[in-house]
């Protein structure tokens, strides 16, 4: 009992009003400015008065207006106090308000000698019979201001910083200078809901069902424990940005009924040295006492990235020592203690080795991209609150849709609502979805761009070489849609439906070469000269080429060997000049066989080139279909159609099922 009244406690404390430090800085300047203000009046503040010349000074004097003279021989000012019954002499608007105890007139005096010598005269004539005082001012605050008003200010800079890093009234104290080694990790509690399940978590199914164990292993740890398991100590998932890795560990969080720490590999290193590792230390230190629990450490590369082996390269060293700190506390609680720790990243070759062994991260969990199936589970998900055409055919958005992370899906279907609303529709149509896919894929489309008709010639001829070299090559990705509207950076476009494959072979990767080689082949075919408009298609083949010859072995003159190497801190090429050259040559000479290759084709199929360029120029957007009315149907079906087939065909045999019963 006494376990479960101890967090409600410190949720009531945490409750509590805390002091804001501000407030302290703000008393401090007022008092300060106050006694500054109070320094600087004299006991006549609340007299009238007025400036006077010298010379009109010596007037007043000499005529008997004077009651008494202050001078301060510090500023050579002085103060000369009127006589009742003369105000209205040197105040001529002077209405007998009682504003005022002692009217005076402020005065700026030569020197010294000269006043007292004016005076003499003045009192030997009769003419000024008052008191004379002389007074210095007193700047004593105004001189420790000086002399310690910088310190002051550093100090109250350094609090405030310390403050701020501290993570201001947030860490449960004003003198937060203290707390900078304090873990930043926000902590969702047991009786805490939160609204991501994983009923949210869409065409993940193994790594959804290797998190799902992990939630078992804290809900029900001795179903292991009594058959002499361990439960792991940590899990790795691992995957391309926007597949979901931190989707996941909130689905954990929504899921398991223990605490939940989550926090960023970056909220570790500080520019203070130390200060990573104590917060390190604090995390760990918390996770204990809240046993049994998940920590989950985003990003983890921020702090993980593999030590330097040269000491030479320096400025890592708040970096490691964090590091350090956390190899040590993952290895260092207890096997059945109940702390589990979760991290994500997309860099895992970066990562120490040390921190990937077992021991630390016992698994390592990868989220790829969906595949089609995938794909539409996900877009089930994310169609949920959208107002979408009751034809919409999910299908056919997961085949349109190949590479597409669940991130890039969620954008889609975000997009697609919003252009059906700039529209003024009522629901989300096809053609919304296809316009907000070309809308991510490309760019935002730019009509307004003038182009001269022979450059859009060239661009349509272009683009017509891509489209007839794909659908007339059996593993080129097959043809969606073809466009010489500007869109982005780009000139013109072309849409595919790349088959999604585990394997490539050598004869598909020189087919999607061939394709890409097209465009420039055309124009050079078609119109005798060559642009800068096929650049991205160079810069793609050029890396395709040396991936398949230096990395995959593809080569003749080099097959069967790779020159990969992972090492981040390897400076020097894994292989002899003479190699480097060789391997130029047989890059060279893979892109010229392509390049002739796809100018064969194009020769062979010139007139249907011819028309589909025409077709461009004259509607500037065309679609599979009609290169299909030119070159005939392709007689190869791509893999994903094959999957959409059987899976209706599966969907069909099981109605007909449920029907019959």
């Amino acid at each position: 009992m006494e376990q479960n009244k101890q967090p409600n406690n410190n949720n009531n404390k945490r409750k509590m009003p805390r002091f804001n430090l501000s407030w302290f800085y703000i008393i401090i300047a007022v008092a300060l400015g106050w006694l500054l203000y109070n320094s600087e009046n004299t006991p006549a503040g609340n007299s009238v008065s007025k400036s006077a010349t010298y010379s009109e000074f010596k007037n007043y004097v000499s005529k008997g207006y004077a009651s008494r003279i202050v001078a301060n021989k510090d500023v050579d000012k002085l103060e000369m106090y009127v006589k009742p019954e003369h105000i209205r002499d040197v105040f001529r608007n002077w209405k007998g308000e009682k504003n005022g105890v002692a009217p005076f007139v402020a005065v700026e005096y030569p020197s010294n000698d000269k006043l007292e010598e004016f005076l003499d005269e003045q009192q030997e004539a009769g003419n000024f019979q008052g008191d004379i005082t002389y007074k210095r001012e007193d700047n004593t605050l105004w001189h420790l201001l000086l002399n310690f008003g910088p310190f002051l200010f550093l100090i109250f800079f350094w609090f405030f910083i310390m403050n701020r890093m501290g993570g201001g009234g947030n860490m449960g104290g004003g003198m937060n200078i203290f707390n900078v080694g304090r873990s930043r990790a926000q902590v969702v509690e047991k009786d805490e809901k939160t609204k991501v399940t994983f009923a949210d978590v869409a065409g993940q199914a193994g790594a959804k069902q290797e998190v799902q164990e992990i939630v078992e292993f804290l809900k029900n740890p001795s179903k292991y424990t009594e058959l002499g398991g361990k439960i792991p100590k940590g899990a790795l998932l691992v995957g391309p940005p926007g597949t979901g890795k931190t989707l996941l560990a909130k689905a954990v969080a929504g899921e398991a009924d223990v605490p939940f720490f989550s926090m960023s590999g970056s909220d570790f290193v500080e520019m203070f040295v130390g200060v990573g590792a104590s917060r390190v230390r604090d995390l760990f230190r918390q996770a204990k006492e809240k046993s049994p629990c998940i920590i989950f450490i985003d990003e983890i590369d921020a702090v993980g990235r593999a030590r330097a082996r040269n000491t030479m390269m320096g400025g890592n060293d708040e970096r490691e020592s964090t590091l350090n700190q956390l190899l040590t506390e993952m290895d260092g609680f207890g096997t059945n203690s109940g702390v589990i720790i979760l991290a994500a990243t997309n860099r895992a070759d970066i990562l120490d080795k040390a921190l990937l062994r077992a021991g630390r991260f016992d698994r390592q969990i990868h989220v790829d991209l969906p595949e089609v199936n995938e794909r539409k589970e996900i877009f089930k998900v994310h169609l949920r609150p959208l107002k979408v055409d009751e034809q919409l055919d999910i299908d056919f958005l997961a085949r349109q849709t190949p590479g597409f992370s669940g991130a890039d899906i969620a954008n889609v279907c975000n997009e697609a609502a919003l252009i059906a609303a700039r529209g003024n529709k009522p629901s989300v149509t096809k053609d919304d979805f296809l316009a907000a896919v070309d809308r991510i894929i490309g760019g935002l489309e730019k009509k307004t761009k003038v182009l001269t008709e022979e450059e859009k010639r060239t661009i349509a001829l272009h683009e017509a070489g891509h489209a007839t070299i794909s659908w007339n090559l059996r593993y080129a990705n097959p043809l969606v849609k073809v466009t010489i509207v500007p869109r982005g950076r780009a000139l013109g476009a072309a849409w595919y439906l790349p088959e999604e494959r585990q394997i490539t072979t050598r004869e598909q990767m020189l087919d999607e070469m061939c394709a890409l080689l097209g465009g420039r082949a055309a124009e050079e075919l078609f119109t005798g000269h060559i642009s800068s408009g096929a650049m991205n298609d160079l810069e793609r083949v050029t890396k395709q080429a040396y991936g398949m010859i230096a990395y995959m072995g593809m080569s003749d003159r080099l097959p069967n060997l790779c020159y990969y190497n992972n090492d981040e801190y390897q400076f020097s090429k894994p292989y002899s000049e003479e190699t480097a050259q060789l391997i130029d040559q047989e890059v060279q000479r893979m892109i010229n066989e392509q390049y002739d290759r796809a100018k064969r084709l194009l020769t062979e199929k010139q007139e249907g080139h011819a028309q589909l360029a025409q077709l461009l120029v004259d509607r500037e957007v065309i679609f599979a279909e009609d290169v299909e009315h030119i070159f005939g149907k392709r007689p190869w079906a791509s893999r994903a159609d094959e999957l959409m087939e059987k899976e209706k065909q599966t969907e069909e045999e099981q109605s007909k099922e449920s029907d019959n019963k």
